[in-house]
This record gives C-alpha cells, sequence and structure tokens, in this order.
C-alpha cells in the first residue's frame, strides 16, 4: 500500500499537535451541531422535496426549488429574504449587487473595519465602468485601533447624513487584524444604528458562516452577503453566491443582478438545486471541518517556530488560519506542501504571479473540485512583508491533516522551521 510521503519525525510532529488540540474540538461539534439543528429545522420548515431538485432552463419561471431555497437561506439567517444564484460568478460579485441596493449617486459608503478586500475596492473606488466612483457615489473608512473596530471614531463617521451604507468585513481578508465575532459586530451595528438610523449596515460574510451560533443579521445587520463556494456551499456547490436581509434590499440587489423590473424572478437553475439543498446541508459539518484543520495547522507551525493566528486555543469567528513565514521561502514551501496534499493537481507546484485584482503577485495552492472553493483545503498569500500565508478549508479534518503535514515536511526539507 502506498502512502503520502511524510518522514517519521513529521508524523510525530503531527502526533504530538494533534493531541494539544483535541480537547478544542469539542466546542466545534457543539456549534456544529447547533447549526445543523438550525438547518433541518428550515429545511422541515419548508417542505423540502425531491422535485425541488430537478431545476429550470431558459428563463427559469417558477423555479420551484430555487424560490424555496431562498426562504430556508432567510430563515437560517434571521432575515425577510434572501436572493441564492448560481449567477453571482463569485463573493465579490454578490457583495458588489448588495452594495448597490443602498446607495445611489451622492451617497457615501463608509468602511467600518478598514479597506476592504482587495477585489471588492474595485467596485468601491476603482476607474473602471460600473464602479462606484464611476456612479459619483463617495467612499470613507475608519482604521482599525489595535486590531479592532474603533467604534467613537465610526460612531462620529456613520453620523454624517450622505452615509448612507456602513460596511463590515467580517473576515481578516489580506489584512493583518483579527476576524470579527458576530458579538462585536453586533456591537458596531448598535453604534451605527444609534448615530445614523437610516444607514444601511451590510457585512461581508465570506468564510464566517456557520462558525458562529449567530450570523450577523442576528445581531443587527441589514444586509449579509457570501459565495457557495465557501462555507455555505459545504464542498457541493459548484459556483454561486447569497444575498440575505431586509426585503427591500434584497430586492434591490436582485435589480443589479439581472435587470431591473426582471430581479429575482428570471434565473434558471439548470439541474443545480440538488448541489446547492445537499451543500447547504452539510454546510455545518463541512466548516466545522474546516476550523479542525485550521486549528491543527496552527498548532503544527507553531511548533515549528511560526507565528500564528489565531492561536490554536482561541476562538474561531472565520474558518481561516493565517501563519506569519518572514520570508518567501518558507512561504512557498508550505503552499507546495498543501497543493501536494490536494485531491486534484497534486502534481503542480505553486507560484507567484499577477493575479487580476490583486496589487501583488500572489501565490496560491488550490487543488480542489471545484476551482476557487477555499472551503476545500487551500492557501494563498500576497508575496510582500511579512509573507504571511492565509490558510482556510478543508472537506475533512483527516485529508485536511494530511495537507498539513505534507506542507510541514517541505519546509523542513527545506531547511526552515524548528
Amino acid at each position: 500500500m502506498t502512502y503520502l510521503d511524510i518522514s517519521p519525525d513529521i508524523r510525530q510532529l503531527g502526533r504530538e499537535a494533534e493531541q494539544a488540540v483535541r480537547p478544542f474540538f469539542d466546542r466545534i461539534d457543539e456549534i456544529s451541531e447547533h447549526n445543523t439543528e438550525k438547518v433541518l429545522a428550515a429545511f422541515a420548515k419548508n417542505h423540502v422535496a425531491e422535485a425541488m431538485f430537478a431545476g429550470t432552463t431558459g428563463y427559469g419561471y417558477d423555479d420551484k426549488g430555487r424560490d424555496t431555497l431562498d426562504q430556508i437561506y432567510a430563515d437560517i439567517f434571521g432575515t425577510e429574504a434572501a436572493l441564492v444564484r448560481i449567477g453571482f460568478v463569485n463573493g465579490t460579485h454578490a457583495l458588489c449587487c448588495a452594495m448597490f441596493s443602498a446607495v445611489k449617486t451622492g451617497d457615501v459608503v463608509l468602511s467600518a473595519t478598514g479597506p476592504a478586500y482587495d477585489t471588492l475596492m474595485n467596485t468601491i473606488t476603482g476607474d473602471m465602468a460600473g464602479s462606484m466612483k464611476q456612479y459619483g457615489i463617495g467612499y470613507r473608512q475608519v482604521e482599525m485601533k489595535d486590531g479592532l473596530p474603533d467604534i467613537p471614531a465610526i460612531v462620529e463617521a456613520a453620523g454624517k447624513p450622505d452615509v448612507k451604507l456602513v460596511f463590515i468585513q467580517r473576515s481578516k481578508g489580506y489584512a493583518v487584524r483579527e476576524s470579527l465575532s458576530c458579538e462585536q459586530i453586533g456591537e458596531v451595528c448598535t453604534a451605527v444604528h444609534q448615530a445614523n438610523p437610516e444607514a444601511v449596515i451590510m457585512v461581508d460574510n465570506c468564510y464566517g458562516e456557520f462558525v458562529e451560533e449567530l450570523e450577523p443579521t442576528q445581531v443587527g445587520a441589514d444586509l449579509i452577503a457570501g459565495s457557495l463556494i465557501k462555507n455555505p456551499g459545504g464542498g457541493l456547490a459548484p459556483t454561486g453566491g447569497y444575498i440575505a436581509g431586509r426585503k427591500d434590499l434584497v430586492e434591490n440587489a436582485s435589480y443589479r443582478l439581472t435587470a431591473p423590473g426582471i430581479g429575482g424572478e428570471c434565473g434558471c437553475t439548470m439541474g443545480q438545486n440538488r448541489l446547492l439543498y445537499q451543500g447547504l446541508f452539510l454546510a455545518p459539518h463541512t466548516t466545522a471541518q474546516a476550523l479542525k484543520t485550521a486549528i491543527f495547522g496552527a498548532k503544527v507551525m507553531q511548533m515549528m517556530g511560526f507565528e500564528v493566528h489565531p492561536l490554536p486555543e482561541e476562538p474561531r469567528h472565520d474558518i481561516i488560519q493565517t501563519i506569519a513565514f518572514g520570508a518567501p521561502e518558507p512561504l512557498c514551501r508550505f503552499c507546495e506542501g498543501i497543493q501536494s496534499g490536494a485531491p486534484v493537481d497534486s502534481f503542480v507546484t505553486p507560484v507567484p504571479w499577477a493575479m487580476p485584482g490583486y496589487e501583488d503577485e500572489v501565490i496560491m495552492a488550490a487543488g480542489a473540485f471545484v476551482q476557487g472553493a477555499s472551503i476545500e483545503l487551500s492557501a494563498d498569500a500576497p508575496m510582500r512583508e511579512p509573507y504571511v500565508c492565509y490558510m482556510q478549508g478543508g472537506l475533512t479534518y483527516p485529508s485536511g491533516k494530511a495537507g498539513i503535514l505534507l506542507a510541514a515536511e517541505k519546509i523542513r526539507q527545506a531547511g526552515y522551521g524548528a
């Protein structure tokens, strides 16, 4: 029998790391059970039936499966409405449509968590056609303070009458800061609603779904958006995104996705409904697998002498684990190891490249069944100091664990790490 090429020393390192982090897995399982029950209850409430998996073609009128899935997402996230569509090409697309639902020419978008993720900044301040800047929509931001939202500064900035949308990014993106808990997001929402009751609060929920027992819309956010090839797709959704929140905002966003007057009434599902339903059913469990992989990876890299965040024992608010390598070589070797542990394209060596939408070259390890699916084990990093790698995903903990050990092996072979 052929197994992965992992040395006895690295396997022993893995055993020691796993023994140290096992106690932290219990809380992950508790949250997974809670969220699984929430998903099951929504399925039962909406009478999910096999006929809903058939899908439609053409215009997609009267797609019962599509419309029911919208309601299920709304129930799970505690919102008035939701829009779940394979027509969203990625999370940035869903976020773009959601942002335009609340602003028009002359309005201002305020980011409460510093600059938005690299690709989303193109939507806001880019010089290309269709950006908010091109439509005369202004932008301001409040910098984080000691890695956390600066509530007094947010209140002052949000109180301006031209601010119509306050944006919160739950995950850290490529910034070196804390990912936000729903409790922290709730504090920002309360402060903003008091300072400016007319402002819409929108949260980029990417990487955060089902990590906690609550979602941002259950602590005060008016709107959330994310990608189906991250947490909520459960590793099965082939593409797509979602928006959930106030009914009027979701409807406005649907007009941005398709066309005014058409909105969510059109949009065939082409037989993909089953994967979206089954992926959502698996999502709490799959998210838990990714979290366990992240905790294990944090401990292994910490034992090898690298700085990790969050620490293995710290609470998780998204599935992202950062590892600061301090130099390009160990970073590249880590990504090489993650790639070699992938079920797809394991023979490929990742190298830095000029990825569209990013200022710096990016190295990305991702051998996934669904291209770009970061709920599957992947690692990526901008090639800039301090050479921080952002690792996420893992459809199963055992496969994620194997990928981490292969990465540790590559680093050790290159002469790095303790």
